[in-house]
């Protein structure tokens, strides 16, 4: 792994490791669901068609560079600089919806092989929900630690994460990264419980202190690795996990996504399913960081 980032410092060497692969045990389904309850996670290298992926990112970065943000050719990803969203693309919503609907994009995130692999995770048919988190970071952009509960348990917490690398991402680049243990936090996650972040805004779900800070504080690591096309990582709602962050030395633009998924049988939160979903907090596709110009700054959850 490169050098991995936490707001500019250098993650000290004994507080990181490296995330272990589970895609063997996808042939044994209960042995992934042991190792989902064992890690709190499951990084799956490879699962996802690679050209599929391939294709989902060229679709994305077509877009940014339709509007002046990423060069040509739009598959390397390599920020401009500039942009011209705001001019070509005032409603800034309807904008990233579109972006966040590419056929090719869902092709990857919402159907294919991260279905069958959802469906093992919970040992029963799985959906995902409508609604996506569609990311294209810069240099210098990252997410802080958090945990997903607040945001996406109002129905049941029967709710998993997948994180999708669209593309190549490499530890200079901002990938996700989990805090090794946070799943058994209790400090932290009983007070958790019954907190919906839409009804509670002025409580924020990062934490107060940095990565770095908060592994030393609980003599744990921070996970991560290099991502490649094709890999996955799944995670419930009781796992810490943030992002590093982006120094790419090329200025490359990071592009993930991630989608929840929940068993089929379960009942839906609506914020987050439908042909138009309103998202968090009502405001829909607009109220993603990815709505905005990647010439603008904005800040993490």
């Amino acid at each position: 792994m490169d050098t991995c980032l936490v707001k500019a410092r250098p993650v000290p060497a004994e507080l990181l490791g490296e995330l272990r692969d589970s895609a063997p045990l996808l042939a044994d389904p209960a042995a992934l669901r042991a190792r989902m309850a064992e890690d709190g996670h499951l990084f799956l290298r490879g699962v996802l068609d690679r050209e599929a992926v391939r294709a989902a990112r060229r679709e994305v970065f077509g877009r940014l560079a339709a509007v002046g943000e990423v060069r040509e050719p739009v598959e390397d990803g390599l920020f401009t600089g500039t942009s011209r969203r705001t001019e070509l693309e005032p409603d800034r919503g309807r904008f990233w919806r579109s972006v966040s609907e590419g056929p090719l994009l869902r092709a990857v995130s919402h159907a294919g092989p991260i279905a069958a692999v959802m469906d093992a995770v919970f040992g029963e048919p799985a959906r995902p929900q409508d609604y996506i988190f569609l990311r294209a970071g810069v240099r210098g952009r990252a997410t802080d630690l958090h945990y997903d509960y607040p945001f996406f348990t109002r129905a049941h917490d029967r709710v998993c994460t997948v994180w999708t690398a669209l593309g190549d991402v490499p530890t200079s680049d901002g990938p996700l990264v989990v805090v090794e243990g946070s799943q058994h936090y209790r400090d932290l996650i009983d007070p958790m419980i019954g907190h919906d972040i839409s009804k509670n805004p002025e409580r924020r779900a990062a934490f107060g202190s940095d990565a770095i800070e908060f592994a030393r504080s609980r003599g744990t690591r921070l996970l991560t690795a290099d991502f490649h096309v094709g890999d996955v990582i799944v995670f419930g709602m009781y796992l810490a996990h943030g992002s590093l962050d982006n120094h790419s030395p090329i200025d490359r633009v990071r592009l993930s996504c991630d989608v929840r998924w929940q068993p089929a049988s379960l009942p839906v939160d609506d914020r987050y399913f439908g042909a138009d979903p309103p998202g968090t907090t009502g405001a829909g596709y607009a109220e993603l960081n990815g709505a905005k110009p990647l010439t603008q700054d904005w800040h993490v959850r």
